[in-house]
């Protein structure tokens, strides 16, 4: 994303919300302090097949047991444009070994009720092999044309065994997942709730969706869908597509923390687990401005810090959940529009996240922060 979003004031809409106290400063040493060095992995454009081309990675996830063509460790990286770099209209799944082995996972064809494919930073690889990521079209590129999307279900061997449309499910635009092995909850946030028809004027209409699977031996069933928090301000960009809540992660106490874009904050919103009524106002201000630019990616580091990647400037930056500011790093020099999304490596041994420009062998990649 190239425009840096003007900042905005946000009210707390419920007594449950202003009573909530931000958790104390995580202890130990900053997570973003442990690392130093940058280092591509591999490209993320297919080679070959009907998804060569692809480009701009967006999803990050780390694969967390062997099943099927899935490799523990490997990382999964979603592309959301096709070859002629078409914003939401890419459909490949990229599987990356973190020595730098990567084949296509899967392509995910277009759905008969959606006119395109374009895979968002919405991506999670479950323990029972299931992947699941999310999709907002946009034929042609245009904005205009955005349609509402779908979260897409693959099994292990990168074959579609469910696509899950919902009134609720408009634009998914990033994603996380508490994976309890027989079930799961998914926390996913949404862009396009009226934000075509507001043509690029800004709506207070962004949500974050929590959905729950039931994973037996079949097809994971959704059991429960509930919008938890609402209020996030989003709009029509020419250079992003969609600017709107984007990362999110799960902290400690239940707390789940999202990357305003639009607001150039992070937000939480508590008892997101067990929350039954929708939290207005775009949620809790943990911290907004300074270092936080264009928030995009956001992942929950081990130790419960806040990763949030800015979308304006390259740059990572560590937060306490307290908000406090700790660590500030540039990861790609002059990188507006390259980062989106993140994730720590396994054991906490440093941190991926993708390149959606660079130039050369780092261009639209997957790179390891070590």
């Amino acid at each position: 994303m190239f425009t840096k979003p003007r900042l905005m004031a946000f009210a707390l809409a419920t007594s449950a919300s202003a009573a909530f106290a931000l958790p104390a400063v995580a202890a130990g040493r900053p997570f973003l302090d442990r690392f130093s060095s940058i280092k591509t992995i591999a490209s993320a454009v297919p080679v070959s097949g009907n998804a060569k081309g692809d480009q701009n990675p967006y999803g990050v996830a780390v694969v967390p047991r062997s099943v099927g063509r899935l490799a523990k460790g490997d990382v999964l990286l979603s592309n959301f444009n096709n070859a002629a770099n078409q914003q939401g209209t890419g459909s490949s799944i990229v599987e990356t070994s973190p020595s730098g082995r990567a084949q296509v996972f899967a392509v995910v064809p277009r759905p008969t009720a959606t006119p395109a494919v374009g895979l968002t930073t919405a991506l999670v690889a479950l323990r029972s092999g299931f992947v699941i990521v999310g999709s907002l079209p946009a034929p042609g590129g245009s904005s205009s044309a955005a349609g509402a999307g779908a979260l897409t279900i693959l099994n292990a061997r990168g074959r579609v065994v469910e696509t899950y449309r919902a009134p609720d499910i408009n634009g998914p635009w990033d994603m996380t997942a508490v994976d309890r092995g027989t079930s799961a909850t998914l926390f996913v946030t949404n862009v396009l709730n009226g934000t075509v028809a507001a043509k690029g004027k800004i709506v207070d209409r962004g949500t974050v969706v929590r959905i729950t699977l039931s994973i037996g031996s079949g097809i994971p069933r959704v059991t429960s869908n509930r919008v938890i928090a609402g209020g996030f301000g989003e709009h029509t960009d020419p250079n992003a597509l969609v600017v709107g809540p984007t990362g999110v992660g799960l902290g400690a106490n239940g707390v789940l923390y999202v990357a305003d874009s639009n607001g150039n904050r992070i937000a939480a919103v508590p008892h997101a687990l067990t929350r039954t009524s929708m939290l207005g106002g775009g949620g809790v201000t943990v911290a907004s401005g300074g270092a936080i630019n264009d928030p995009l990616g956001l992942a929950i580091a081990p130790g419960g810090d806040i990763l949030t990647v800015n979308g304006a400037d390259g740059k990572i930056v560590e937060t306490a959940p307290s908000g406090r500011r700790l660590v500030v790093k540039t990861l790609v020099a002059n990188g507006a529009g390259d980062l989106f999304g993140l994730a720590p490596a396994p054991g906490g041994n440093g941190l991926y996240f993708v390149d959606d420009a660079g130039s050369g062998a780092a261009a639209n990649s997957l790179q390891v922060l070590r």
